[in-house]
């Protein structure tokens, strides 16, 4: 399977705008000079900044992000005088395509976009095509407090070495919830495996969303995991032969398992939170989610109930990170740098993992912090559903992104009609 093939599919699947599609496939690579953003002092970067408005290009469509958004905002103009504009999107291809728009116009300084919240395939077209500015995420003060060994996700976003050209912010990781009033922690499945005959010996309790839904791939992907020969190939981009003898063995299982689901694997809901639902109404027991916060965030707001809980896979479990970029021709690279670091600043990240504010899991290595930095996560953590940092699963790396669209691919081929 070819490059080309592999890039369309991924924009059509992962959000790449027809525009940015047709940009990248078109253009060749630029001559972009990358400036180094430690050729100065972080103290020449805070003066240089002071005064800056930076354009944060971010999904904003979730409350609790935007507000914590505006948390950030709040604190770096105090500390900083540094401005934030959260330019709110529904895809974060938009800003890529808007900087590709601003390459082939010739604008390589001065553009529109200051800072992205990006991963995957948006992340991977900006790198290759070298519109972004870097590296410099060594020049950031608190970047030395991030964890990049337990957290490999935090160095390595769907198979792409990020070599320092996006900062990292916040980790989704999958986790499953259930209601520990309605299910004994101990029958729980811990393998995939064990998750197949916990369907069949409970039909109609287990499901997933619809696997065009982003989770409901994950689902599919986290199994693959657990049941391929080689999970090796898996960081390597599929073709037709690597493909079918990688997955035979999810295909079995599945097959196997389908009939056991909820609704018998006719009918799946939508997405998260119609699953959610499902779980909060008592039709299901166990729902997977990317967030191990899940349980403590969505019953802070009486969606779930207060014995929601969550727990993990023996043998690990899909995590992937969320970073912010910095486009080659931004107007404010410094006050950038300046958000990419207070994002990293433990109180930052510990305000972050606070369910009641937002429940998404640090970056940071808490085994580096002081005793007082560490304090503050205390806090966070002591909700009764928060899962404790023992709890924690390893973190298996994403597949790369070709992987997921075939997958999709072929269970539509195998299970719609």
């Amino acid at each position: 399977m070819s490059k080309l093939f592999n890039l369309r599919r991924w924009s059509v699947r992962h959000g790449l705008t027809a525009l940015g599609a047709a940009l990248l496939l078109a253009a060749a690579p630029a001559v972009v000079a990358q400036e180094r953003a430690d050729a100065r002092s972080w103290d020449e970067i805070l003066d240089a900044a002071r005064g800056q408005t930076v354009y944060w290009n971010a999904w904003g469509g979730d409350e609790r992000n935007n507000a914590f958004i505006q948390w950030v905002a709040d604190e770096v103009r105090t500390r900083h005088g540094v401005t934030i504009e959260h330019v709110k999107l529904s895809d974060t291809a938009e800003a890529v395509s808007r900087v590709l728009a601003e390459r082939a116009a010739g604008r390589d300084s001065g553009g529109t976009v200051d800072l992205i919240w990006i991963n995957g395939p948006n992340f991977l077209a900006m790198k290759e095509q070298e519109l972004l500015f870097g590296p410099f995420t060594q020049a950031l003060p608190n970047y030395a407090l991030v964890d990049e060994v337990g957290k490999p996700s935090n160095v390595v976003d769907f198979t792409i070495p990020v070599d320092s050209l996006a900062s990292p912010w916040r980790i989704a990781q999958v986790a499953f919830v259930y209601d520990s009033a309605r299910t004994e922690a101990g029958s729980l499945p811990r393998t995939i495996h064990e998750m197949g005959e916990w369907a069949k010996a409970n039909p109609g309790r287990l499901t997933h969303p619809n696997v065009r839904n982003f989770l409901g791939a994950t689902f599919l992907k986290q199994a693959l995991y657990e049941l391929t020969p080689d999970t090796e190939i898996l960081q390597k981009p599929a073709d037709d032969a690597t493909f079918a003898t990688a997955t035979a063995p999810l295909w079995e299982w599945y097959d196997a398992t389908r009939r056991h689901l909820w609704r018998a694997g006719a009918e799946f809901p939508e997405n998260s939170s119609a699953l959610d639902r499902l779980l909060d109404d008592g039709e299901i027991d166990i729902a997977i989610t990317l967030n191990p916060a899940t349980a403590a965030v969505i019953s802070e707001v009486g969606l779930l109930p207060e014995s929601a809980r969550v727990f993990f896979l023996d043998n690990g479990t899909i995590g992937n990170t969320s970073f912010v970029a910095i486009p080659y021709n931004a107007a404010h690279a410094e006050g950038a740098m300046v958000v990419a670091n207070f994002l990293l600043d433990p109180l930052a990240q510990s305000h972050m993992q606070d369910p009641t504010v937002l429940g998404a899991f640090t970056v940071l290595d808490l085994a580096g912090m002081s005793d007082e930095q560490r304090e503050l996560f205390a806090d966070a953590a002591r909700h009764p559903a928060m899962p404790d940092p023992e709890e924690m699963a390893d973190v298996l790396l994403e597949p790369h992104p070709s992987w997921m669209t075939m997958v999709v691919e072929e269970w539509e081929r195998r299970y719609t009609r």
